[in-house]
């Protein structure tokens, strides 16, 4: 089973302006209640929409191998919840966006108390204070807000790595992202998934062939079985599943193609498993993201994530895509070995970093 963007991170949907703007709203009072930090020739302020275009292209330039749009940043920026606490804080040399401080509740290990943390900063920065100044900012908001487990995601060569390991950090989970070139898949070396999947008791279907999610009652079957599927994914922490409703709201209104959402479907017209393929982020438009892939436990061990595979593949080509991209907790063997039968190409890994922050452990950096 693999847990990807299904649920979570990669839901699309317009910014939403009313939340975007309580989240700046909220830094602002925070920022009132504590100064920002200080830095000679570096002016900071909260972020507001409109910084959008700037704070790609910053991203862009910290890691331009990971490349992202205003409207990616718009899609996840519309996930989070009216009240939930959020804060960006940007720094600028003479004008020029050159750091970002970002502290936000994590989609997937969204216990009490935890906040994922983020550092960006142009690459001419790194020699200078701002980064560790930013992450006090960051950690500092946290701290604000009840925070005492702190979380960050980096690529294995990015330099925030080392940043964040020389101020406590410790490696929690790694996740796999591997990248699978459609094209070069052989389906004939594979049994052919409608006989593995007859063979099994149970045909593939799409979501949209099965009527989409226009009802209630179809809603509450598939978040059943994501359910079911996210709480067995194998990681360091578990996955806190979100309630009913705020899955509801975050993944219904967003999937704009349910032909992409591909079900094992038993004779009793219970849904055994799924696997699903994404629309690509606006950056790279040929790129499908796999999403959760996971097969109910007892119907596990008949070859059944392996076709739900091969038939997502097949059509995700027929659509007019040429890669597909997932990532994998790397305590997930099954699905790592789905993933390398089918040919995908190991990329760097994301390592998720983790602190334990007592209250008032955050001490401000010395800037002169």
């Amino acid at each position: 089973m693999s847990s990807g963007t299904s649920i979570g991170r990669e839901a699309q949907g317009p910014l939403s302006r009313v939340a975007y703007g309580r989240g700046a709203v909220a830094l602002l009072n925070w920022c009132m209640e504590t100064p920002l930090p200080h830095l000679p020739g570096v002016d900071f302020r909260p972020a507001a929409p409109d910084d959008l275009p700037q704070l790609a292209a910053l991203l862009n330039a910290a890691h331009p191998q990971s490349p992202t749009t205003p409207e990616d940043i718009r899609r996840l920026d519309a996930l989070r919840q009216p009240g939930e606490a959020f804060g960006r804080t940007l720094a600028l040399r003479g004008g020029e966006l050159v750091g970002l401080a970002e502290t936000a509740v994590p989609r997937s290990e969204n216990y009490p108390g935890w906040f994922l943390v983020e550092v960006a900063v142009q690459p001419g920065e790194w020699d200078g204070p701002l980064p560790a100044t930013l992450l006090w900012h960051a950690e500092a908001f946290a701290l604000a807000h009840g925070g005492h487990t702190l979380l960050t995601r980096v690529k294995e060569s990015w330099p925030e790595k080392r940043l964040y390991e020389a101020h406590g950090y410790a490696e929690h989970d790694r996740l796999w992202n591997s990248v699978l070139d459609l094209r070069t898949l052989d389906f004939g070396l594979f049994p052919a998934p409608e006989r593995t999947a007859a063979a099994a008791g149970v045909t593939i279907r799409t979501l949209s062939e099965l009527g989409g999610l226009d009802t209630e009652a179809q809603q509450r079957k598939l978040y059943a079985l994501f359910h079911a599927l996210l709480s067995d994914v194998p990681s360091a922490t578990p996955i806190k599943v979100w309630p009913f409703e705020l899955w509801q709201q975050r993944y219904v209104p967003h999937l704009k193609h349910p032909e992409g959402v591909f079900l094992a479907v038993t004779p009793d017209d219970k849904w055994a498993g799924l696997t699903e393929l994404h629309t690509p982020r606006a950056a790279q438009p040929q790129m499908l993201q796999n999403g959760l892939t996971g097969v109910r436990r007892e119907w596990r061990g008949r070859g059944l994530g392996l076709a739900l595979k091969l038939v997502a593949a097949r059509a995700g080509l027929e659509r007019g895509f040429t890669h597909a991209r997932t990532n994998n907790h790397s305590v997930n063997r099954p699905m790592l070995g789905i993933n390398e039968t089918l040919g995908f190409m190991r990329d760097e890994a994301t390592v998720t970093l983790k602190r334990e922050a007592p209250p008032l452990t955050v001490q401000a950096p010395h800037n002169g």
